[in-house]
């Protein structure tokens, strides 16, 4: 039997985990948004852009996707399928599925948008 103050506490590191994937999500998304306020952002948007990219292009699973089920089962708590993209965001995006090309999609999709953002940066920077 588990001491139930160890599982609340794991339960809370597992919400944690996802917690911290949703922002790296959120900032390879959104975060070149930041760039022309913070320059030094860059420096640190670039590789997780190229990391969010490379995951879904590679059909990869992120580090933090086992790390959340493991602390979730430690907690006492049910496990998932898939991964973290599958479990949390394909079914507001997604009910039925999300099939290894829309991964192909939001691999190719998520370099895209962040080159025509740091492009518009770049334009406005040039033309300031």
């Amino acid at each position: 039997m588990t001491n139930p103050l160890v599982s609340k506490k794991l339960a809370m590191a597992a919400d944690g985990v996802l917690f911290a994937h949703f922002v790296f999500a959120l900032f390879a998304v959104l975060g070149a948004f930041l760039v022309p306020f913070y320059l030094w952002v860059a420096f640190v948007h670039v590789p997780v852009v190229a990391w969010s990219s490379i995951v879904n292009l590679a059909h990869w699973t992120c580090p933090l996707t086992p790390l959340e089920k493991h602390l979730r089962v430690r907690a006492g708590q049910s496990s998932f399928e898939g991964g973290w993209m599958q479990h949390n965001i394909e079914p507001l995006v997604r009910p039925l599925g999300m099939p290894r090309r829309l991964e192909l999609v939001a691999g190719i999709s998520i370099v895209a948008w962040n080159a025509f953002l740091y492009g518009i940066i770049w334009w406005r920077a040039d033309g300031a």
